[in-house]
């Protein structure tokens, strides 16, 4: 299998640097066109699907991606704990986004088919970085870094509660959401508890913190790539959500309170 994929480690990092400028190129562009799902759904933006199906699609090939990588590394070090608890991690935030989240969501709301296959290129290829990078490279190139001590490195532990942190942030921050009407309501609501009460998009700081957690218990630029990546396509749309709030809800909106997407920063 390797020999279709980047067995190098030079190459191998090439290759992030290309996906760090492609992630700039995302940021720069989503400050000035809004991707037309969720709150800035458009028909401009061609056919659609519907949301539970759609965000099952996009979420699953990532799961998927890195368990095979997992499980088809020719290395027998990547059945050790710590290899273990990073694929756990990871796969422990996977499982709820494709097999949990995709069926909570409310209403008969649909996503552009267009941004569906975006998403999914995009989680096939951090798939490939995060599973090759743990699996294949690591365990080549980093075995005595990611030895069984390794979880007792403050790097692993401080990582670890920063993803923990994150996580619940996100999933708290996504319930409030799914929950600011009542059955049979169909007016919008500004979001207010939980971190909403600093941010208006506290499930995307929670996304973000959660990766910055990965990052760092892993010590890998996979990782930094994934936290960068992930603040190029969030960090915009907070700033996007944010104006459509302001706009929305003139008479609520405390532009002194609120920030967009980091509490009492930005």
């Amino acid at each position: 299998m390797e020999q279709f994929l980047y067995s190098d480690l030079s190459s191998f990092y090439n290759f992030l640097f290309i996906v760090a400028l492609i992630g700039l190129v995302v940021f720069v562009t989503l400050y000035f066109v809004d991707a037309g799902y969720g709150k800035m759904r458009s028909e401009k933006w061609g056919p659609a699907i519907n949301n539970k199906v759609g965000w099952f699609l996009m979420e699953m090939p990532v799961f998927l991606i890195v368990l095979y990588l997992w499980a088809m590394s020719p290395y027998s070090v990547t059945r050790q704990v710590p290899y273990l608890v990073f694929l756990l991690l990871f796969e422990f935030h996977y499982f709820q986004r494709s097999f949990i989240f995709p069926f909570l969501l409310k209403g008969k709301g649909q996503m552009p088919l267009v941004i569906m296959i975006f998403s999914v290129i995009w989680n096939i290829v951090n798939g490939y970085i995060q599973g090759f990078w743990l699996f294949h490279l690591a365990p080549r190139y980093c075995a005595e870094m990611y030895t069984p001590e390794w979880l007792l490195d403050p790097r692993f532990i401080i990582g670890t509660l920063i993803f923990f942190c994150g996580w619940i942030i996100n999933m708290h921050s996504d319930h409030v959401i799914r929950h600011l009407r009542k059955p049979g309501d169909t007016n919008h609501y500004l979001p207010k508890k939980g971190l909403y009460k600093y941010v208006t998009s506290a499930n995307y700081f929670g996304e973000i913190t959660e990766w910055f957690g990965f990052a760092i218990l892993t010590w890998s630029f996979a990782g930094l790539l994934f936290w960068w990546f992930t603040c190029c396509n969030l960090v915009p749309r907070a700033n996007s959500i944010y104006h459509k709030y302001e706009k929305e809800f003139p008479d609520e909106f405390d532009m002194k309170r609120l920030k967009r997407i980091i509490p009492f920063i930005y």
